[in-house]
């Protein structure tokens, strides 16, 4: 190559069978620039590394400059030439006089960033044809280890870790803007009812405690089987959605003014058995009697009328048993790109599948993957966890943070740790022999003492203050509601 490569007016060289996008002069003037003034290096290093450049040439050139002026020492035409003198493609351009021509051709430092953002573009055009190459070619080749459905998750995969390379966005902030973005956050609590920062769950006492479901968190909820977790998860699903209310945002984006749209992950029962359960507590119909179909012609219109009322509620339901957690990552994504995405349910963590042969490592994974969706949608995820056997040999059956199965990442990696628990459902199995009568009398004070009450134990809150927080719970609508205290007016548990 003894001649700078001939481009079309734009400075764009159009692609054909033997040439891909790209733009030497770009890369020529880039070069150039950064060997006059080094100082130039710093505003193009975010944005473009050597694999952006096209020509050999200019990757090695760059490399050597880059590796140079991150030690402080001076990248010039001259310093450069004791690295590339022996370099076969440097020759083939005119050896180090070609380093000094891109030196004095250099353009002035204002119009560097534009050269630079051209440069990388182009590289993602050359990327997106060999990935759309690569993926035509896998399809084309037939095998039984490569599912299509697999095909497709990979390629989404790859399409959005190529969206994601080369953005200019991170790194260090200021505190300036650190400091708007928490006053931004303060407002958004004050100027909402009930001060609220988070998406409200509409259960007062653990809104309270949380300040609503907040951005980017991991929230576990945890609980042996039987205390209500999964139904606990759907309420608040429901309880968002249905007060789901689009808007403008203070950014000027439109979205979710008040509730939101939830993603809800059931890995454990059928999207017609949650759509079920959410109907019952809607319908205030016992989840028995729809399942049985024994309802009286009432309650079948009231049931159908609050199917038609949550027709439009925008709750999004996935019931793929065993996903993997790359799989689970894609279609979050993609919900929260066609339909939007205000809070993501798993239930739960522990049907989730990882790449891990070890289970210990394999629920880490996992864990670190929930949270890295919630940091990089911007959502609050709820996870819902399994806890260990132990907590039935203890004498006090409310859950502990060391209870949670299989894996202590699952603590490090959430923001709040939540148990449920309901001692009415341990107190009703210790129930004594008719006989005595003493003792049933006892049981009978505390059951009624127990009945319809379920507690929220936060054991964890990197934000706030843990505790517990009483609910209601209607066994028969498996619904949780707000707990009326004794100093509060009203005959009524819930409202």
């Amino acid at each position: 190559m003894n001649e700078i490569t001939t481009i079309n007016p734009t400075g764009v060289a159009v692609q054909d069978e033997a040439t891909m996008p790209h733009s030497i002069e770009a890369e020529q003037q880039l070069l150039g620039a950064i060997l006059t003034n080094n100082d130039i290096y710093d505003r193009v290093a975010s944005m473009i590394g050597p694999k952006h450049f096209y020509e050999p040439v200019h990757t090695r050139i760059f490399e050597i400059a880059s590796a140079r002026i991150s030690k402080n020492a001076l990248a010039s035409p001259v310093t450069l030439k004791a690295f590339m003198e022996e370099d076969e493609g440097l020759k083939e351009l005119g050896g180090p006089a070609y380093l000094a021509s891109l030196a004095g051709a250099a353009i002035s430092a204002f119009a560097v960033r534009d050269y630079a953002q051209m440069i990388y573009d182009l590289a993602v055009r050359r990327d997106l044809i060999s990935l759309g190459r690569d993926i035509s070619t896998k399809a084309a080749r037939v095998e039984v280890a490569s599912e299509p459905k697999d095909q497709i998750v990979e390629a989404e995969q790859a399409l959005y870790k190529l969206a994601e390379s080369g953005q200019s966005e991170g790194g260090f902030t200021s505190f300036l803007k650190a400091v708007t973005d928490a006053v931004n956050v303060a407002n958004a609590a004050y100027q909402r009812d009930g001060g609220l920062a988070g998406v409200p769950t509409q259960l007062i006492d653990l809104d309270t405690k949380l300040g609503g479901l907040h951005k980017s968190d991991l929230l576990i909820l945890a609980g042996r089987p039987s205390m209500g977790k999964t139904s606990l998860a759907t309420n608040i699903a429901f309880n968002v959605a249905k007060n789901y209310r689009k808007g403008v945002l203070p950014d000027g984006r439109e979205g979710a003014v008040e509730g939101g749209v939830v993603g809800f992950f059931s890995l454990e029962m059928s999207a017609e058995q949650l759509a079920g359960r959410i109907l019952a507590e809607a319908s205030e119909i016992s989840s028995h009697k729809i399942r049985q179909g024994d309802m009286n012609e009432q309650e079948f219109r009231r049931f159908v009328d609050a199917a038609k009322a949550l027709e439009a509620c925008p709750l999004f339901i996935d019931d793929t048993a065993a996903i993997p957690i790359a799989q689970l990552t894609a279609r979050a994504r993609r919900l929260k790109r066609t339909h939007g995405l205000d809070v993501l349910i798993v239930d739960y963590l522990q049907l989730v599948r990882g790449t891990s042969d070890n289970r210990v490592q394999e629920i880490g994974e996992i864990s670190m993957g929930l949270k890295a969706i919630a940091k990089e949608l911007e959502i609050p995820v709820i996870a819902l966890s399994q806890l260990s056997r132990q907590v039935e040999s203890r004498d006090d059956k409310r859950p502990q943070l060391s209870d949670l199965r299989e894996s202590g990442s699952i603590e490090q990696d959430a923001d709040v740790v939540m148990f449920v628990y309901r001692e009415e459902y341990y107190k009703e199995r210790e129930k004594p022999s008719d006989d005595d009568l003493e003792k049933m009398a006892e049981w009978q004070t505390a059951m009624s003492r127990l009945h319809g009450k379920a507690e929220v134990i936060i054991g964890k809150q990197r934000h706030g203050p843990i505790g517990t927080v009483e609910l209601s719970f209607e066994s028969q609508f498996t619904r949780f509601g707000n707990l009326v205290k004794s100093w509060q007016a009203g005959g009524d548990q819930t409202f």
